[in-house]
């Protein structure tokens, strides 16, 4: 029997044809059973007979069934088996189902939690951010609305990059080789794409980025790890290796803190160019230097084939926009035309026009004045608290720049002790052993700190809580 809601917002003919689905699903309409006309059902249900027929025809072209000239439509066979099992491998109860809910959104919350990447919420422009938002939407015109946008990203968006890069960064280069990017995953991943017909091998620092790391093995290429000097990359350890591909992050290495003298850089490019190959550098927080200018990334040094040029708006701006770009050298643009020309832009529109007029109308450059001042206030407040409170019980990697320091204890506790303890204090700090592919060489007594989403406040209280949960306990 079917039984129809006239007050339901699901089409009538989408609940004869969910209930029929169900029937044969169940088996209460066996296999070459032949299903009431489309006359008499729309007469038993009083509906007209193009909806029977809607109904019919969705069941048809899902096949369940099969219209047959002067026989009408008969129910098709199908295995049950298969059904069966499906049904008890998926079938949950409500009360299932909640607990799962449940148990995927229950994190437990720390205090304080020294976690990297966050920003502060205060910070970010919202209302300059809301007003550029409500123009940019009331620019749409139908036409932008029915069309693809520009698949390297909007030409507008690409020239204020091309102008901050000139102006900040000392990157000269021409905007067909700026590329918008949804977020450095995907960027990453069409490097892979475009390098694979000529390398499998990338080198890459260690300890490093696991983000690049995995995309790299994730693509099929063998990750080769290259420790670090007191000044970056071990260039000795890159020259015997095969790879020809290096990925790293030069003006503030991930996760130590370093920066690579000029000199390095210079030897980089030498052998980049020896080897024909390519350094893939990633500029992740170059704008948060505190104590001297930002340093000028490799790419500035000459005009050269051999970099690629990552950066992004999400550690001074929102990590939530996904959004970052790369400046391709020349000599790849035409592969990159050839493999990626059915590829459409992974920005939408909207958020490009956004970004465009938030930097056209000179609220980039202000807001990295003011987030740059906010993160030095906070990166002092820490390294001070820090001296004060611990002394020399610990030593700090990395500071003088970007969102986050390492902190090396010196009490005999291990890494995994260290942050259990931070816990029991209700304080969450974050290890640093994932960065390791050499885990052998990682001396297991420090912690990653990240200040960029807490107050003054809460960095000085946190601090001071650890040192009791790591010293005083």
């Amino acid at each position: 029997m079917i039984i129809l809601n006239s007050n339901s917002r699901v089409p009538l003919y989408l609940q004869i044809y969910e209930q029929f689905k169900e029937k044969i699903i169940l088996e209460q309409i066996s296999e070459g059973r032949k299903l009431p006309s489309t006359r008499a059902l729309s007469t038993t249900l009083n509906v007209s007979r193009n909806t029977v027929e809607n109904a019919y025809l969705q069941l048809c072209s899902e096949g369940y069934i099969e219209g047959k000239g002067g026989s009408g439509f008969i129910v098709l066979k199908l295995d049950y088996t298969i059904i069966s099992k499906l049904k008890k491998e998926h079938s949950c109860s409500i009360e299932d189902l909640n607990k799962k809910l449940k148990k995927e959104h229950s994190t437990t919350t720390y205090k304080y939690d020294f976690r990297y990447g966050k920003l502060s919420a205060p910070d970010f422009p919202m209302r300059i951010w809301r007003k550029i938002s409500n123009k940019s939407l009331a620019s749409l015109t139908a036409e932008d609305m029915t069309s693809y946008s520009d698949r390297k990203g909007e030409l507008e968006l690409r020239i204020e990059i091309m102008k901050y890069l000139k102006k900040s960064r000392s990157v000269f280069c021409d905007v067909e080789q700026i590329i918008i990017c949804t977020g450095f995953e995907y960027c990453l991943n069409l490097l892979c794409q475009l390098f694979r017909l000529d390398f499998d091998q990338i080198a890459m620092e260690d300890p490093g980025y696991i983000g690049a790391r995995d995309i790299f093995m994730n693509n099929g290429y063998k990750v080769t790890p290259i420790s670090l000097d007191k000044d970056g990359i071990n260039l000795i350890e890159l020259e015997n290796c095969s790879a020809k591909i290096l990925y790293l992050t030069p003006s503030h290495q991930f996760p130590t803190g370093l920066v690579m003298p000029i000199e390095k850089k210079l030897e980089l490019l030498d052998w980049a160019i020896r080897k024909n190959g390519i350094i893939i550098e990633d500029d992740y927080d170059s704008e948060l230097r505190y104590n001297s200018r930002p340093i000028p990334p490799i790419q500035s040094i000459a005009s050269n084939e051999n970099v690629v040029y990552i950066g992004t708006f999400s550690k001074v701006l929102s990590p939530s926009l996904r959004v970052n770009y790369m400046v391709l050298p020349e000599k790849w643009l035409d592969r990159y035309d050839k493999l990626f020309t059915k590829y459409q832009a992974s920005v939408p529109l909207v958020q490009q026009r956004i970004i465009q007029q938030f930097m056209h109308l000179g609220h980039w450059d202000s807001h990295l004045r003011k987030i740059c001042v906010a993160n030095k206030r906070k990166h002092n407040i820490l390294i001070n608290t820090i001296h004060e409170v611990m002394g020399d019980k610990v030593v700090i990697h990395g500071k003088n720049a970007g969102l986050h320091i390492l902190l090396e204890l010196n009490n005999g506790l291990c890494e995994e002790e260290i942050i259990e303890k931070a816990k029991e204090y209700d304080v969450l700090v974050y290890p640093v052993s994932i960065f390791w592919i050499s885990r052998d060489k990682y001396s297991n007594n420090m912690v990653l700190l990240g200040f960029g989403g807490m107050s003054e406040d809460e960095i000085i209280s946190g601090i001071k809580i650890l040192n009791e949960a790591w010293f005083n306990n």
